[in-house]
């Protein structure tokens, strides 16, 4: 146990040290709250180290201690008692013996003296006989009590351990949850940055090394050619030459098994297609880069090829006449119209897809969508047939289009700002500024911004079926509508605030496009690096933890006193309950209210009796006397509170020293030969006025107390699965105290739960 609490701090201090290093000139809350994360696992670490640390020590105080002190005192006055016992029975026989042996021809006066003398001596083993026999008897039936005792005081404060520990744990659930979400955000941030920044690598690296090979070809070389299989795609190398006469491409296998021999030379199958179109793939919009569709007479669809670097396929390009994709690359009519279909057809029939805007669609197709809407023949307010597009091209178009803008949608000026106001500690200031700097876009932005934000606001509405939280929908949009004008590491860096500027578009899409922006708010200033963020992170607790007082033993000594004071409180482990466990107490003491019917009395809840019998304690002296003196009302048109259960929390105590504690109510009346279940509650052993209870007294109260019939004065419904319901009237067999104050345990209707003390009468 001692190496495991040394091993165990040391770990707590090493999460207390470790520090998380910043890449980039601000941390997003997601960041600063994982950051801060290790120091809030330390102190749990440490809370229940102090818990066990109390827990041994408790064991040294109620039993170790008790015990080795009735060894001594009990024990050791016994083996005492048993020396003097075997020391006066060797004297008596020994006088004994000689007094037998006495002659009869003696004189009468000394066989008189010797007779005296025998009887004194037998007087003084009777004694010392009757001393050691009670003696034993005293340690024998001392052993009952005085050994189970400790027992039971040490498996109280070990219960009060274990609980500590559940109540620790129900204090770290919302912190635990709220630590995945910025887990889970961080995760998502973390994976778009590295695709941007693989993408930037890659066009860093790639350098104009190729040059059209010399030959009888307008073009010819190795090609990768996408074929698509059921599980996904490959990617097959062929040699492909093309005629830009005849229009003529070919494909020759080179990985493919040989299929005949000419002249003893491998002949592989090649394929001849007459081209139609020839179109440039963006990088974007597959997962490889050089790549490029073709369309050929004898085959339906695109083939996709993939050149062996950038000047490779401007080679291939400009043999096949080959076009740019279509980009729409201004605010225009036919951007807003198109923007308008698509997020009409969407939330028509595809706003509960699952995965909406993260799952793309295929990129031909949506590369033929983009083309057919934007090509220079199109009409401005084209329609889009359902039956065609499905809807995977269509958020892919809707995206592609925002994306492929020549300035973004939120502008390169403004970029910049959005990205700085988004790093400030303050909330409310974050959504001020990206309110006034949205008002400072130009009209056309604004508006397609608040046509694609209002959209979005009701994607995130219906992120029980689709799974599309704000949170997911600002690491989808915030690259697409805000990117920086130079691609450095830094702006990748920033991808996660673009993310943050889009999820407060969405929460407060009301208040940024329907309101005024305050004008008094100042723009936002680059953020200094020194300043560290980690200080304001979420933590467990405002405040410091507190102190814990040592475990209360539950055991008391013997005491012919065993009344009970009306206000007292049920014993609990003081100061092992949760402030959240005494938040769910008061709520149960406010809101259980049952309606009686009218015309029957209610019996007194108010003052210290009625709190006394019901089991519900007074916080202070003060709220007593406010509740008796409060005017009350009718009293025929309310029923009694009901007692709040242990599960929800004893309430704690207000006054600083230990509070007086009570025995559980028993009900009076004659004693019936029934017996009740054997349920022993830990929380029995209470004192009253510091005088403590006898074991037997509590005992007798607990387990003999009868079982009887009662009668219901209200109607009660159950809030509790452990709780009856039932009507004014019902009659309850099999009644008798339950283990928590205020409540019975009944049987009504062959189901058996617990009842409110004062809504019955017995029978």
């Amino acid at each position: 146990m001692k190496h495991l609490s040394v091993a165990v701090q040391k770990f707590s201090r090493s999460l207390q040290e470790f520090q998380f290093e910043c890449i980039g000139d601000a941390e997003t809350d997601d960041e600063v709250n994982i950051a801060q994360s290790f120091k809030e696992f330390a102190q749990l670490l440490n809370t229940v180290e102090e818990e066990r640390r109390r827990l041994v020590q408790n064991a040294d105080d109620v039993l170790i201690t008790p015990l080795e002190r009735f060894r001594k005192e009990q024990i050791g006055v016994a083996k005492e008692g048993k020396k003097k016992f075997d020391k006066e029975t060797e004297k008596y026989y020994s006088t004994l013996e000689k007094h037998l042996n006495l002659s009869s021809r003696k004189k009468e006066s000394c066989l008189q003296e010797a007779d005296a003398q025998i009887d004194k001596d037998r007087q003084v083993f009777y004694d010392a006989s009757l001393e050691y026999v009670f003696k034993i008897q005293e340690v024998q039936e001392k052993k009952k009590f005085e050994f189970v005792e400790p027992l039971l005081a040490f498996l109280q404060g070990l219960f009060t351990f274990y609980h500590e520990g559940y109540e620790l744990a129900h204090e770290f659930e919302p912190y635990k949850q709220q630590l995945q979400f910025n887990l889970q955000n961080t995760r998502n941030n973390f994976l778009s940055t590295k695709q941007e920044v693989e993408k930037l690598m890659k066009r860093v690296r790639s350098a104009d090394q190729d040059q059209k090979p010399p030959g009888r070809w307008t073009m010819e070389g190795y090609l990768y050619v996408q074929e698509k299989r059921p599980l996904g795609c490959t990617w097959i190398r062929h040699y492909c030459t093309y005629e830009k006469g005849t229009k003529t491409f070919t494909m020759t296998n080179t990985e493919a098994k040989p299929t005949a021999k000419q002249n003893g030379v491998v002949l592989n199958p090649s394929e001849m297609f007459k081209l139609k179109s020839c179109i440039r793939r963006k990088t974007d919009s597959i997962d490889r880069r050089f790549c490029f569709d073709v369309e050929v007479v004898e085959r339906h669809g695109i083939i996709t090829l993939q050149a062996l670097s950038e000047s490779n396929r401007r080679l291939w390009l400009e043999a096949m006449d080959g076009k740019e994709p279509v980009s729409p690359s201004h605010l225009n009519e036919a951007g807003f119209n198109f923007v308008r279909r698509c997020i009409s057809m969407v939330e028509a029939r595809g706003i509960n897809t699952m995965g909406l805007y993260r799952i793309g669609g295929v990129n031909s197709k949506v590369q033929k969508l983009l083309t057919t809407v934007f090509s220079s023949k199109a009409p401005s307010d084209m329609e889009l047939d359902p039956e065609i597009w499905d809807n995977k091209t269509i958020t892919s178009g809707l995206k592609n289009y925002l994306r492929c803008l020549s300035d973004p949608l939120m502008t390169y000026k403004l970029h910049e700002d959005f990205i700085m106001a988004v790093k400030s500690d303050d909330q409310n200031y974050r959504v001020c500024a990206v309110h006034t700097l949205v008002h400072k876009l130009p009209d056309r932005n604004k508006e397609m911004l608040e046509i694609l934000i209002k959209h979005l606001l009701m994607v995130s509405a219906h992120s029980k079926s689709n799974m599309m939280t704000v949170s997911n929908l600002g690491v989808i949009f915030g690259p697409t509508l805000m990117r920086s004008q130079e691609e450095t590491v830094a702006a990748m860096m920033n991808i996660k605030f673009q993310n943050v500027v889009v999820e407060i578009l969405i929460e407060n899409f009301e208040k940024i496009f329907h309101q005024l922006p305050d004008p008094n708010v100042p723009l936002p200033e680059p953020q200094s690096r020194a300043e560290s963020r980690r200080s304001r992170a979420v933590c467990l607790s405002t405040g410091p933890r507190k102190q814990k007082s040592p475990y209360t033993p539950t055991l008391c000594l013997p005491d012919t006193d065993s009344d009970s004071s009306p206000s007292s409180t049920p014993m609990g482990s003081r100061e092992s309950l949760s402030s959240h466990s005494s938040e769910q107490n008061t709520f149960s003491k406010t809101h259980c209210r049952p309606q009686p019917k009218e015309g029957l009395p209610a019996p007194p809840s108010n003052g210290p009796q009625g709190l006394a019998r019901s089991g519900v304690t007074d916080s202070s002296p003060e709220d007593r006397q406010r509740d008796s003196s409060a005017p009350t009302g009718p009293r025929s048109s309310l029923a009694p509170k009901k007692a709040p259960h242990c599960s929800a929390g004893v309430a704690r105590a207000a006054q600083p020293a230990a509070p007086p504690l009570r025995p559980l109510h028993s009900s009076e009346g004659k004693r019936q030969t029934q017996t009740r279940p054997a349920e022993f509650p830990l929380l029995l052993f209470v004192s009253d006025k510091h005088k403590p209870l006898s074991l037997f007294c509590l005992l007798k109260k607990h387990f003999f107390c009868p079982c009887r019939d009662a009668k219901a004065i209200y109607s009660c419904k159950a809030e509790h699965s452990n709780e009856l319901s039932f009507p004014q009237g019902a009659h309850f067999s099999n009644v008798y105290p339950s283990v928590e104050p205020g409540w019975l345990q009944a049987t009504y209707e062959g189901k058996t739960g617990l009842v409110p003390e004062n809504y019955v009468v017995y029978l």
